[in-house]
């Protein structure tokens, strides 16, 4: 079978990947460009499970790629939605301080706001966040009032319609099977047909890892993927909150503890908990990949990583099997919900990297060769920072 010949291949559909080529075919017009995606449609995992939050980049290291990327990405993201149509909610958020040991790690989340470069974010006391969120209890929170919420399955599709503007081609149902170099060719084999292409960009998520070992590339990270489950409220009780009341997250992990998050479709989200799914696209409880299971059971840093934090995995899994649990962990911020209140939700997974050592990979993570870049780590603020994450890899993209 001939091979369709361009100039860069994308692997992945994702808001990154979809991003990434945006940015490529605005930098260099005539630029032969194909995005291969193994599903139906882009935006099909992460993308399209995500809670739909544009951070506003409180969180992140300054300095680090997250703090720098999500701040110039929210800004970017408004201004595409703006653009084309794409509806937005500023609602603000809440990061509330329940026990008298969270606010020391409060206060840092509000140093690290104005090295970032946040706008408009202050520490409140408790009439102040009464006012905000008459149900949310709390010593004391910051207030972020421009954190917003969108569909990022909209985006996805808007920047897919600019993509193919531009002329660059969108494989789906394009799974990669293998990848093979000739001098200075890549020829990269999907069950759409191979196509050759002098740079290949990997944006695959879940299955980065994976792509960067067909072209024999030894990463430094595996993903391990977390699965995220949400409860969604009674509309009758969605009342009870009026924005995003988030609580302090524990500085040992990426993950931003269970929440409330409004969507743009009026539903009220509760959640996502973290707990080790058994297929990297294992949305439910019952999804198992064997080989993929395996795969991660026999990495030696998920076994660090385990060795570390047992307690608080157990943890996560009971809350994922006990409704009650999961329902306590949302009245340290809301007393009012009750069980009565929350119904099971949608999951999302995340492609978390796990280094050797059994670190959680908190940045961004990309590894290069000659005619390869591969995004080895992009969780939350992915979404967020897309825009300003696929300009970044457009400029280190040697094409």
């Amino acid at each position: 079978m001939s091979s369709q010949a361009f100039d860069v291949a994308i692997v992945g559909g994702g808001i990154v990947g979809l991003a990434t080529a945006l940015a490529l075919v605005e930098r260099r017009p005539s630029l032969r460009l194909t995005l291969l995606e193994k599903e139906q449609a882009v935006a099909s995992h992460q993308t399209g499970h995500n809670s739909g939050v544009i951070h506003s980049g409180i969180y992140y290291k300054p300095g680090s790629l997250k703090a720098r990327l999500c701040v110039a990405g929210a800004r970017q993201m408004r201004a595409f939605c703006d653009a084309h149509g794409i509806r937005y909610e500023t609602c603000g958020k809440v990061i509330v301080a329940t026990h008298p040991d969270e606010l020391p790690r409060l206060n840092i989340l509000h140093e690290r706001a104005q090295a970032n470069g946040v706008p408009g974010v202050t520490q409140i006391g408790p009439e102040r966040l009464r006012e905000l969120e008459p149900e949310a209890a709390g010593l004391c929170a910051l207030h972020s009032p421009h954190t917003a919420i969108v569909d990022y399955r909209e985006v996805a599709a808007a920047l897919r319609r600019e993509i193919e503007q531009h002329g660059a081609v969108i494989k789906t149902g394009a799974r990669v099977t293998g990848i093979a170099q000739n001098a200075a060719t890549l020829h990269v084999e999907t069950t759409q047909g191979d196509i050759a292409a002098r740079f290949l960009i990997n944006c695959a998520g879940l299955y980065s890892d994976t792509v960067a070992r067909m072209m024999g590339l030894a990463a430094e990270v595996r993903i391990v993927p977390f699965r995220g489950e949400y409860y969604m409220l009674k509309p009758e009780r969605a009342s009870l909150v009026n924005g995003l009341i988030y609580p302090v997250p524990d500085p040992r992990f990426p993950f931003l503890g269970v929440h409330f998050t409004r969507t743009v479709h009026g539903e009220l989200e509760a959640g996502p908990n973290a707990v080790l799914a058994f297929a990297r696209e294992g949305y439910t409880m019952g999804q198992v990949n064997a080989v993929e299971l395996a795969g991660t059971l026999g990495y030696v840093g998920f076994w660090r990583m385990a060795m570390k934090y047992w307690r608080t995995g157990l943890g996560e899994f009971y809350r994922s099997f006990s409704k009650a649990a999961f329902v306590r962990s949302l009245q340290r911020l809301v007393p009012a919900i009750t069980e009565a209140d929350a119904e099971r939700g949608g999951a999302g997974v995340r492609a978390q990297a796990i280094n050797p050592k059994g670190d959680l990979v908190d940045d961004f993570s990309w590894a290069r060769t000659a005619n390869s870049l591969h995004v080895l780590n992009a969780v939350s603020p992915a979404a967020t920072a897309s825009l300003a994450i696929g300009e970044y890899i457009a400029a280190q993209a040697s094409v």
